[in-house]
């Protein structure tokens, strides 16, 4: 095995090895450092520990004793109906989301981040680990917002409350834009840069708020326009370039 030299080579052909770990869903390029660094991968049924190895398309990568396959990645962003449940398998839920996006392509895809059950809106998959962990990790901020029916009409004070931000169980919650929409003040659009679990509607429940929908209509750069409900649609090279350039 030569992967010593394969690292000087620049055979269009090979890639980094840490790479292609993220290429196969596993995690993000930095955090397959750790797992090479840590001998937790063997090429070619040696361990290596080099960072910066390159491997090809037919060298045999292993990890927890099964062998690793680069994928092409695939992004498929959904507009979720409601009674659908955020999981790749679960015994005990009548639908998942997966079932919307069997037939999206053949490799194997998982959510980003979640929605509830009861939540509609955009909803992305991808086998990109990388991304996906950008994507959901706190420090990226990644811009959603939601329409939202509430009960009731939201006073100007509780309204003035959610734009200075609550302080949660979890901590202080900061909320970009929040709107009326139209001239019923049951409907507003909020923006926030956050994904706590259920953040939307932890918001206005400890206001006193029921939320009777709730729906994700913007995603980072990406929106629902032309996707009907139920539906998905891949990602165009310019939507995947601006997700992946996220701060």
């Amino acid at each position: 095995m030569k992967h010593t030299n394969n690292r000087k080579t620049g055979n269009p052909s090979e890639i980094r090895l840490n790479r292609f770990i993220a290429n196969a869903g596993v995690c993000s390029r930095r955090e397959a450092d750790t797992l090479i660094s840590e001998g937790k991968i063997k090429v070619n049924g040696e361990v290596v520990r080099e960072m910066g190895c390159k491997v090809k398309k037919e060298d045999k990568i292993v990890y927890q004793g099964k062998q690793l396959k680069s994928e092409i990645h695939q992004y498929v962003l959904l507009n979720k109906p409601k009674g659908f449940v955020t999981t790749v398998k679960d015994p005990h839920a009548k639908h998942t989301v997966m079932e919307l996006v069997e037939k999206a392509c053949n490799e194997r895809i998982y959510p980003v981040g979640r929605l509830d059950k009861d939540t509609t809106g955009l909803l992305l998959f991808t086998n990109d680990g990388e991304t996906a962990k950008k994507l959901t990790h706190p420090s990226h901020k990644v811009r959603k917002i939601y329409q939202v029916e509430l009960d009731k009409p939201i006073t100007g004070t509780d309204f003035d409350a959610i734009i200075s931000g609550l302080e949660l169980e979890d901590g202080l919650v900061p909320v970009r834009e929040l709107a009326v929409i139209g001239d019923d003040s049951r409907n507003l659009g909020i923006e926030v840069h956050i994904g706590r679990n259920r953040i939307v509607r932890r918001i206005f429940q400890h206001l006193g708020y029921k939320v009777k929908k709730l729906d994700r209509v913007m995603f980072g750069n990406l929106t629902k326009r032309n996707l009907p409900r139920g539906k998905f649609r891949h990602l165009g090279p310019k939507e995947v370039m601006a997700l992946k350039g996220v701060k």
